[in-house]
């Protein structure tokens, strides 16, 4: 079953929620792989829309083929799909710990900035 698009953790970036996951990549197509790498989730395949991971781990384990893995060149063009996606969603969650990185340098720098205002006006207080 499709994923419902889920506020504001769901999306890809940018204030209007378009990211850009690559080209070969249908309208749409790329928010709706992204929520499942978001959730953590398998994404489905083709024929697999509506049920869960699980229950198709469980199929193919017992020995049933998945229409979306017969084909070489249906499987090639789902696996360069799935890594445009995977590495679009990586890039944007290493530019978030980034920036909250550069937050955390830029606070710290402030915080030390006001330590020595705090200090020199009290030299100054002291000195008169």
């Amino acid at each position: 079953m499709p994923l419902q698009h889920s506020g504001a953790s769901g999306g890809g970036g940018g204030a209007d929620g378009n990211a850009s996951y690559g080209k070969a990549l249908l309208p749409g197509e790329g928010q709706a792989l992204a929520q499942y790498v978001q959730q953590n989730l398998r994404i489905p395949r083709r024929g697999e829309i509506g049920f869960s991971g699980d229950d198709i781990n469980l199929w193919e384990n017992s020995g049933y083929v998945m229409s979306g893995s017969r084909h070489t060149r249906m499987n090639a063009v789902r696996i360069r799909k799935e890594n445009q996606v995977y590495s679009a969603e990586e890039q944007r969650a290493l530019a978030l710990l980034t920036m909250e990185e550069n937050q955390q340098k830029e606070a710290q720098l402030m915080e030390d900035f006001r330590i020595m205002l705090k200090e020199k006006k009290k030299m100054r207080d002291q000195s008169k």
